[in-house]
């Protein structure tokens, strides 16, 4: 997989943060996350920010990511990525697809990337 930064970019948690999108957007690199509210911290500095149906991203070298808008099932993204969410699979218009059961969340990226998350309390741990 390529580094968080330019995932962040790329793509778009589910049990912390209320948007169906946020998996795609906080969780595409390894490391430890910690969620605190609608705060969301990576590793490398990357953080992210849930207002509402919002989400605003900020990579790792500190520049503004892509900001989300939720309306039902569907997250639109400033970079012109889509994500549409079934229960409890969330499909990307990037083909990225994501599938949580409990607290582990599964990862499939466009290129056969594969990242499993952990998630305990306010930490999320992945691959």
């Amino acid at each position: 997989m390529v580094k968080l930064a330019s995932l962040f970019a790329a793509a778009a948690m589910v049990a912390a943060l209320t948007s169906p999108a946020s998996a795609q957007t906080v969780y595409q690199g390894p490391g430890t996350y910690q969620t605190y509210g609608n705060q969301t911290y990576g590793p490398g500095g990357a953080t992210q920010q849930t207002y509402g149906n919002q989400i605003y991203t900020q990579g790792q070298n500190g520049q503004a990511g892509p900001s989300y808008q939720t309306y039902g099932n569907q997250t639109y993204g400033s970079n012109g990525s889509t994500f549409s969410t079934y229960g409890n699979t969330t499909y990307g218009n990037n083909g990225t697809t994501t599938q949580t059961y409990g607290n582990q969340t599964y990862i499939n990226g466009p290129n056969g990337e594969h990242r499993v998350c952990s998630t305990y309390g306010a930490q999320t741990y992945c691959n």
